[in-house]
């Protein structure tokens, strides 16, 4: 700063240092005094638009460069990635370096910053505080089912009367003790839950202040902690014992009373939120006996394979040739995206953050799409990228074959980090088919679910890798056998999976039941997704149409 401009002095002409400011040129961003404007004017070289310094609008809070005192970081060198002055871009530090407007990082910055705090207001925080409820709504039942409890107990106790009034209290005691233990538990997840309310709200606050500071340090500086608020606190649930009142005989007072069940505590981990789509534990939603179409995209492939939600009316697709396409219910094209090496992709997915990621099997690799940039996540050796889908843990689960076709497996990521491989069965056996498609999404319940198009099989493991079952059609008449390709998971645990040659969806329980057929005119159905409102998104292979299908 300036030694003679504190912030106890008058502001002061940015030209001559010794005159007080009066206007300002909004063009060039410099203060002036009044001899200085005519000074000012007079460099016909450039526009200027001087206004009084009362009238000046709101300008960005430079932050001041720290090698020339007078100057203000109003650049951003994009290979030291920081802000610099007009004077730093000449020097020898930045030679030969991309510099852009800090606006354009500020702008990014500044809609990464809104998009953060709608997530916390709009999607998180009230998911804190409908568990805060539940927690509360089950608190007041366990006093009524506990209070139903001591009333049995009593009514036992008088059959009994003097001969078991030592028993009745040792029961009451220990139906006493059990409630006190169960709600001592939920006292404690609801202060956990209200501890993480209380850091969301500060969280909150914060970003705030921060978009309306236009401050853009602290825009620079800030970071994100949404994603260690996307996956919630454990949710305890207590299940209340049941008593068994015996018949009365004096010689066995104790047992015949009737003994308590043990007492039941079952933590549920919380769920992992996506950031665009984020889905809260629903209540339980059934079947429509007859599923609807609600709209229909024109994507305008010749070929349509795969469909991604981003959200309730935005969908990516792919088809056959090397470009993505993001349309909306009304199949206007919002953003396209060529692949890096120009070939088809062969899947495409949205991430948790609501990035798009797709396989490219002609150069082996799994690529991710952040701000339309293309940077490679995974490169594969000896093996070929097929169907990929993002988990609940923020990773990815991937299908490849060997390059000589003869193997297939299933490829859990963290990351470009390896964490699982699914290949073989307990009898070492192979799990999956080789070559052909697999499609593969990951269940609620966390099961891995592959349409194993070349063994005309649903195959489904748990998350440790052991097989759960394998569905195989359902036995009712068909013209064609049953060939699933695209496959997708609702919140309710459904698993749907695309019956191609014959027009449908088959939809099964998380245990592999058969439940119901979706027909809804079906063409050719192919990829399937499913939104946060677990309406069902359908990519039909010949007609080059997505459509939305209400099914709950």
């Amino acid at each position: 700063m300036h030694p003679r401009r504190s912030a106890q002095e008058v502001l002061l002409c940015d030209l001559c240092e010794t005159v007080p400011l009066q206007s300002h040129c909004e063009l060039c961003n410099i203060n002036l005094c009044v001899n200085c404007v005519g000074k000012h004017l007079s460099d016909a070289s450039k526009r200027h638009n001087v206004v009084p310094q009362l009238r000046r609008k709101a300008t960005p809070n430079y932050p001041k460069c720290p090698k020339h005192a007078k100057k203000h970081c109003e650049l951003h060198c994009e290979e030291c990635n920081i802000p610099i002055c007009i004077i730093c871009v000449s020097s020898s530090k930045h030679k030969g370096h991309d510099i852009s407007d800090i606006m354009g990082k500020l702008s990014a910055k500044t809609e990464s910053l809104q998009k953060d705090l709608e997530e916390l207001e709009m999607r998180i925080y009230p998911r804190y505080e409908e568990m805060a409820s539940e927690v509360k709504t089950e608190k007041v039942e366990l006093e009524t089912k506990y209070g139903e409890l001591t009333t049995a107990a009593d009514q036992q106790g008088e059959l009994l009367q003097r001969e078991i009034t030592a028993i009745v209290n040792r029961r009451k005691s220990d139906i006493q003790e059990m409630k006190n233990i169960q709600l001592s538990i939920l006292n404690k997840n609801t202060d956990e839950i209200t501890q993480k309310m209380s850091e969301l709200k500060q969280i909150i606050s914060d970003l705030k202040s921060t978009l309306k500071s236009n401050d853009v340090s602290l825009t620079s500086s800030y970071k994100s902690r949404n994603s260690e608020f996307r996956t919630l606190p454990p949710r305890v649930q207590v299940t209340v014992p049941s008593f068994s009142p015996q018949k009365i005989n004096k010689v066995q007072l104790n047992e015949m009373f009737g003994p308590l069940s043990p007492l039941s505590i079952n933590t549920e981990h919380g769920d992992t939120m996506k950031s665009a789509e984020a889905v809260s534990s629903p209540p339980v939603k059934p079947l429509l006996d007859d599923p609807c179409l609600t709209a229909a995209i024109d994507t305008g492939y010749d070929r349509l394979y795969s469909v991604s939600c981003l959200s309730e009316d935005q969908v990516w697709t792919r088809g056959n040739n090397e470009i993505m396409k993001l349309l909306n219910l009304q199949s206007k094209l919002l953003t396209s995206i060529q692949t890096e090496s120009g070939n088809e992709p062969w899947d495409i997915a949205v991430t948790r953050d609501g990035d798009l990621v797709y396989t490219d099997p002609s150069i082996k690799t799994v690529n991710l799409v952040k701000h339309k940039q293309i940077q490679t996540v995974i490169t594969l050796q000896g093996w070929i990228p097929r169907y990929i889908c993002s988990t609940a843990s923020d990773g990815f689960l991937l299908t490849m074959i060997s390059d000589d076709e003869k193997q297939s497996k299933v490829v859990r990521y963290s990351g470009s980090t390896v964490t699982q491989t699914f290949q073989f069965d307990d009898q070492g056996r192979p799990l999956y088919s080789s070559g052909c498609n697999k499609y593969i999404s990951e269940n609620r319940n966390l099961d891995i679910c592959v349409a194993d198009c070349g063994a005309k099989t649903v195959v489904v493991v748990n998350q440790s890798g052991k097989l759960r079952f394998k569905y195989t059609g359902h036995p009712s008449n068909t013209k064609k056998s049953f060939d699933p390709v695209g496959i997708t998971t609702d919140s309710q645990s459904h698993i749907l999976t695309a019956d191609c040659y014959n027009h449908r969806i088959h939809i099964l329980d998380q245990d592999g039941q058969f439940l119901r057929y979706i027909h809804c005119d079906l063409d050719w159905p192919c990829g399937l997704c499913v939104d946060i409102r677990d309406n069902l998104f359908v990519a039909e292979l010949h007609t080059d149409k997505v459509k939305k299908i209400q099914y709950l």
